[in-house]
């Protein structure tokens, strides 16, 4: 019998590995997501109507929402791209946006959706969202965002009370992380980022990392 080259079975093991870590990483999405906190604390912004998103312009019309983690490197390709058109539509009132903190990557995403929501309290969450992916560690989970480090993160964003640094230590916010994956769930957003427009998921392929494609989907919704 011909031995197997060990090249082949290098890449059969590698393959094999990639296909495990898949499957462990969807079950442990599955696993955090669908358990949620009716007692956790959120910040006044929070919408429980729109599943526990920070919420901009309630009563305006379309309807925008973004999942996202703020250690998706993703996402952060995402912002960079779209950020500065998605504030404008925020803070002029054309669309009511709605921002939904994911944490199914790791113990930093819960630290940082838990410190957004600490800006938001003080009216600094799209500043701070900004930050956030600056400073993106290159490695998830790497220790770089500590409380230290997001409070240092806050006076950048001109965030300079106390309140705010006790509810970054307190982790006031922590559980509210987990009402947003479980309504994630819940509309079955498996993905991050994901981007709907009243109610309707963008065309991934097409409009999400194509900045004039996703202002045009975003105007021909309606936002003027």
């Amino acid at each position: 019998m011909a031995m197997e080259p060990k090249k082949d079975k290098g890449m059969r093991g590698l393959v094999i590995g990639m296909v495990l870590f898949v499957v462990v990483v969807g079950v442990a999405f599955s696993l955090y997501s669908n358990k949620s906190n009716s007692a956790a604390s959120i910040p006044s912004s929070v919408s429980k109507a729109d599943g526990y998103g920070v919420v901009f312009n309630a009563n305006a019309k379309p309807q925008i929402d973004i999942w996202e983690d703020f250690q998706c490197p993703i996402c952060q390709r995402f912002e960079s791209i779209n950020n500065s058109y998605l504030n404008q539509v925020a803070q002029s009132g054309k669309a009511k946006v709605v921002f939904h903190p994911m944490s199914f990557i790791g113990a930093e995403s819960i630290l940082a959706a838990n410190a957004a929501a600490c800006s938001a309290d003080q009216s600094k969450f799209l500043e701070y969202h900004k930050l956030l992916y600056q400073n993106q560690s290159t490695t998830e989970n790497s220790g770089k965002w500590s409380n230290q480090f997001l409070e240092q993160l806050g006076q950048v964003a001109g965030i300079s009370n106390n309140s705010f640094i006790n509810c970054i230590q307190s982790a006031k916010y922590g559980n509210w992380t987990k009402n947003i994956n479980a309504d994630a769930a819940a509309k079955n957003v498996n993905s991050t980022p994901t981007v709907f427009v009243n109610g309707k998921e963008l065309d991934r392929a097409t409009q999400y990392m194509d900045g004039a494609a996703f202002q045009k989907a975003l105007k021909d919704a309606g936002v003027k």
